[in-house]
C-alpha cells in the first residue's frame, strides 16, 4: 500500500466513476504494469466497487475526502497521475488539482465549468509548470470529440493544403443518450454562480476567457435557428458549445496559433433540411431559451432538481449506455475558400460510456505516451497536451473514429 502508484481514480464510489474503474479492469487488469487505486470517501463502498468490476483483492483503496486539503495533497504525493471524475468542480475541485499542480503530478478530469477553469488557469500554472505537473481539464465529451475534431481536420488540411482552414464549423449531426448528473449538477452550479456574479456571466460568454492575454476576432453567436449553406440544412444552439469552442481556441492558442491568430470558430446542431428541420431547430432554439430562464429561476432549479434531472450518481444501464452514439461534422475552408470536412464518430453513450472511456484513455496517454520535453508542466487542453498521440489511442481503444470525408 506504500509503494508508489501510477494512477489513482479519484470519485471511483460515483456512476462515472465506476465506469472509469470498470473500463480499466476490463482493459488492463490489475496486478501488470499499470498499478492502480481506487480513491473516495467511504472504503466500504469503494470495496463494493472493486468487487463488482472483478478486480484482484489487492488493488489499493485509498479514503480521501475532497473538502480536506491535507488529504487531497497526500493523494497527490501517492501517484504519477490523478484521474477526478469528482464534481462540481468548482466546488469539490480546487484542493486536489493545486495538490497536483504543486506535488508534480499529472491530473486529469471531466470539468465542464468554464468559469471555475478560467480562475484556475492563473492559479495553477505557475506552480504546475515549476513542479512539471500536466494539468488537463475537460477529458470526456466536453471536449474531447470538438477539440481533437478540430485539430485532426487542421492537420489534414496543413498536409494537404500547406495552410490551415481559417473557418472552422462544428456540426453535432446526431447524438443519442443522455448527460451524466454529474454534469446536469455542474451546470446548475454555473447557473447558480453566474446568477450571483455579473463578471461570471461576462465569462460565460467570452469565446475566448481561456486564453488569458489573447483575444481573437469576433465568433459566430447566435441563439436563434439559422440555416447553414455550407452544412446544408437547418442548425439550432448545442448546449454544450460555450464550454467546446473556449477549449479549442486555448488549443491553438497553446500550441502557438497554427491556425493563426483570426481563427472563427463555432458549434451547433445540425436538425436537418427543409420546413421539417427548420421547424425544429426553432423548437430546439425556443426549448434552450425556456430551459434558461427555469435554471435562472431558483425555485424551478430545485424543482427540477428534486424531480426532473438525474442526480449525481445516477445514470443508465450497461443496454442503454452501449446503444448510445454520436456523429460530429466538421467543415473547414482556407482563405481561399478551399473545403474540407471531417467526421467523428462514438460508440457509446457520450455522457457515460464513451467519457469513461475517453478520460480513462486521457490519463495513461499522458503517463505513458507524452514526454514530458514534448509537454511541460503547466494547465492544457487534450488536443495541446496529446494531441495526435491521444487520437490515436481512442481510435485504438476507446471507440471514436476520426476521418475526413469528401
Amino acid at each position: 500500500m506504500n509503494q508508489p502508484l501510477d494512477l489513482i481514480v479519484f470519485g471511483a464510489t460515483g456512476f462515472t466513476g465506476r465506469l472509469v474503474a470498470e473500463y480499466l479492469q476490463r482493459t488492463y487488469g490489475t496486478g501488470n504494469t499499470l498499478r492502480w487505486a481506487l480513491a473516495g470517501r467511504d472504503p466500504v463502498r469503494l470495496a463494493a466497487v472493486r468487487d463488482a468490476i472483478g478486480a484482484d483483492p489487492g488493488l489499493p483503496l485509498l479514503s480521501a475526502n475532497a473538502a480536506d486539503p491535507d488529504t487531497m495533497t497526500g493523494l497527490a504525493a501517492r501517484t504519477r497521475a490523478v484521474l477526478s471524475t469528482v464534481g462540481p468542480y468548482q466546488r469539490h475541485g480546487e484542493a486536489l488539482v493545486a495538490a497536483c499542480a504543486a506535488a508534480g503530478t499529472d491530473y486529469v478530469d471531466l470539468c465542464g465549468e468554464p468559469v471555475w477553469m478560467a480562475a484556475m488557469i492563473p492559479r495553477l500554472q505557475a506552480p504546475a509548470s515549476a513542479s512539471g505537473a500536466r494539468i488537463v481539464f475537460s477529458c470526456g465529451f466536453d471536449s474531447i470529440p470538438f477539440d481533437l475534431g478540430v485539430m485532426f481536420l487542421q492537420n489534414q488540411a496543413m498536409h494537404r493544403f500547406g495552410e490551415p482552414l481559417v473557418r472552422v464549423r462544428g456540426r453535432v449531426c446526431a447524438i443519442q443518450g443522455g448527460l451524466s448528473g454529474g454534469t446536469i449538477a455542474s451546470a446548475l452550479a454555473t447557473v447558480e454562480q453566474l446568477r450571483r456574479d455579473p463578471a461570471a456571466a461576462r465569462t460565460m460568454a467570452d469565446p475566448f476567457a481561456l486564453t488569458p492575454g489573447f483575444r481573437g476576432p469576433a465568433q459566430p453567436d447566435s441563439a436563434g435557428a439559422e440555416y447553414d449553406d455550407a452544412a446544408g440544412g437547418w442548425t439550432a444552439p448545442f448546449l454544450m458549445a460555450p464550454i467546446n469552442t473556449k477549449n479549442v481556441h486555448r488549443t491553438n492558442a497553446l500550441r502557438g496559433h497554427p491556425w493563426g491568430r483570426d481563427f472563427v470558430y463555432d458549434e451547433r446542431m445540425l436538425t436537418g433540411g427543409g420546413e421539417s428541420g427548420k421547424a425544429r431547430a426553432r423548437r430546439m432554439a425556443l426549448t434552450n431559451r425556456l430551459q434558461e430562464r427555469l435554471l435562472g429561476f431558483a425555485p424551478s432549479r430545485k424543482l427540477l432538481q428534486r424531480f426532473v434531472l438525474p442526480r449525481p450518481g445516477m445514470g443508465p444501464d450497461a443496454r442503454e449506455r452501449e446503444s448510445g452514439s454520436y456523429e460530429l461534422l466538421f467543415i473547414g475552408e482556407t482563405t481561399d475558400g478551399t473545403e474540407l470536412r471531417a467526421r467523428v464518430r462514438g460508440d457509446a453513450d457520450p455522457g457515460y460510456g464513451s467519457t469513461s472511456k475517453m478520460i480513462s484513455e486521457s490519463a495513461l496517454c499522458l503517463l505513458q505516451d507524452v514526454d514530458r520535453k514534448e509537454t511541460a508542466g503547466g494547465v492544457w487542453t487534450p488536443g495541446a497536451a496529446m494531441g495526435t498521440a491521444l487520437l490515436r489511442r481512442l481510435q485504438a481503444s476507446a471507440g471514436l473514429e476520426f476521418t475526413i470525408v469528401a
